[in-house]
């Protein structure tokens, strides 16, 4: 590729990444603006006079506290409950020849295609005669539900890329089947199991819909429908709901720059010595 070329690919990827980041700047800018900043006819792209005002209205309140103990709690039950189903699945299907495979396979696939918003009335339904609506195990299980059939599907690509003569040559070397597994098949998948659970993780911190129809009880909220209690029948508080929504964003940034390495790392690098 010519360099003036290059340069045109690297300038339009450039748009479309500023064109992407200019909402989450903005949340951010509008977070650290007073009241009287955020009403003005003329834009402001910084905060003329930047106050944390805003943050500590979300800090000093008692609710926000119990919302992100919740939001945690749920979501790491959530992640690795999906992580170890979806794995232990996605192994069945990429490793084992069964009748009713390929079934399985476009059950799955049909099962992802289906929008969230047709599913949650007869979630609603089912959860309220099993009792555990407004409950945190009831919030895990529906994650657990939504996000299952995406992660069966990525890891079971991940797994079938890894040629199966590794764990064979691990075998044919002194180790079981599971010694082969655990020093040789799990190294290489790691790759896919991070990004999965970066996506379920996102998945279950972010979910408001679910959660909406599912808890009741402001003692089992999660952050995001937590951030309903600054919307009033008189207005919107929009310094706090920028304030809260920039520090919810911050856990799903920071687990990603601890992991993107092992996101980016090649599924058999360093496999096969040549």
């Amino acid at each position: 590729m010519t360099r003036p070329r290059r340069l045109i690919w690297t300038g339009c990827g450039l748009a479309v990444a500023g064109f992407w980041a200019f909402p989450v700047y903005w949340m951010a800018n509008t977070a650290f603006k007073p009241g009287r900043d955020m009403q003005t006819i003329t834009p402001q792209f910084w905060p003329h006079h930047p106050t944390l005002a805003n943050f500590r209205t979300v800090v000093t309140d008692a609710l926000f506290w119990r919302a992100l103990r919740n939001s945690v709690i749920v979501t790491g039950l959530a992640v690795v409950a999906a992580m170890a189903v979806a794995f232990l699945a996605a192994l069945a299907i990429s490793r084992f020849r069964f009748r009713g495979r390929k079934a399985l396979l476009l059950t799955v696939m049909i099962v992802q295609m289906v929008p969230l918003n047709a599913v949650v009335i007869p979630l609603f339904l089912m959860f309220s005669a099993a009792r555990l609506t407004d409950t945190l195990p009831g919030l895990v299980l529906a994650y657990l539900a939504f996000a299952m059939p995406f992660a069966v599907w990525t890891l079971r690509g991940f797994l079938t890329n890894i040629p199966a003569e590794l764990e064979e040559a691990a075998m044919v070397d002194g180790c079981g089947r599971f010694g082969a597994f655990i020093r040789v098949v799990l190294p290489l998948v790691l790759p896919g199991l991070v990004a999965t659970s970066i996506y379920t993780m996102i998945l279950a911190w972010n979910e408001f819909l679910l959660t909406y129809f599912l808890i009741s009880s402001p003692n089992h909220y999660t952050l995001p429908l937590w951030l309903t209690h600054f919307t009033l029948g008189e207005g919107t508080e929009y310094g706090p709901l920028m304030a809260g929504s920039t520090l919810i964003a911050l856990p799903v940034v920071v687990f990603f720059m601890l992991v993107q390495r092992k996101v980016a790392g090649g599924l058999t690098a360093g496999a096969v010595k040549g």
